[in-house]
């Protein structure tokens, strides 16, 4: 069975599900019981992702909670690939240091921009903690709704398998939503946090230029 959806934008945390679905009160506890998608404490700074294909196998994706050292939580959509390919990859980040009197700088990562598959970026047990996210998707053979307790695949796995910061109970738990495959097109995305078991940058370009004249340099 395969679904395809159009363009969605989630701004809230309760928008976090694929858009057929994005109004389910549920998301509200699995947000309120999850648990941090990576092994680190997040900077409390969001980045901004842009990619033009991404081909994901074993997907799935849950609420969860980030958390900053300082205690401080960040609801979020984990999305987990047990492995990703992904077409012209730009990432950003905006750094304040105006109180060295240097003004805002934003450092941009960019890979993967070709259409030969071998020379993308590849990514094996991807996780993204995200709270927008705007696309187009295809998923096949999707359910919608499942218990994340009983996720399967290697990601969903890893974070089963991470002690939770900040004395939250491990995850996924509570609504979720899975799929064989999942094909997202125009990716535009904010995020808390990335991690993979490994990724691989093809054609990596590494930026760090000054805001100035009205010009952020931000992936969009």
């Amino acid at each position: 069975m395969s679904q395809s959806y159009g363009k969605t934008r989630w701004k809230r945390f309760a928008l976090v599900m694929v858009p057929s679905v994005a109004a389910t009160a549920a998301i509200g506890v699995s947000l309120a019981n999850s648990a941090l998608a990576a092994s680190f404490a997040v900077s409390g700074q969001q980045f901004k992702v842009t990619v033009e294909d991404l081909h994901g196998d074993r997907f799935s994706q849950f609420g969860g909670v980030d958390v900053e050292a300082n205690g401080t939580r960040h609801p979020v959509a984990v999305s987990a690939f047990d492995s990703a390919r992904l077409q012209n990859l730009c990432q950003s980040v905006v750094t304040d240091l105006s109180g060295f009197g240097l003004g805002k700088w934003t450092l941009v990562l960019k890979a993967g921009d070709s259409s030969d598959e071998a020379k993308q970026v590849h990514a094996e047990n991807l996780l993204i903690d995200l709270n927008q996210l705007e696309a187009d998707a295809t998923f096949t053979n999707i359910n919608i709704g499942q218990d994340a307790s009983t996720l399967q695949g290697s990601a969903a796995d890893k974070v089963r398998k991470i002690p939770a910061p900040g004395g939250l109970p491990t995850g996924p738990m509570g609504f979720s939503q899975t799929a064989d495959t999942a094909h997202l097109t125009g990716v535009k995305q904010t995020a808390w946090a990335t991690s993979a078991g490994t990724f691989t940058l093809n054609g990596l370009h590494l930026n760090l230029n000054k805001q100035e004249d009205g010009k952020t340099y931000e992936c969009y």
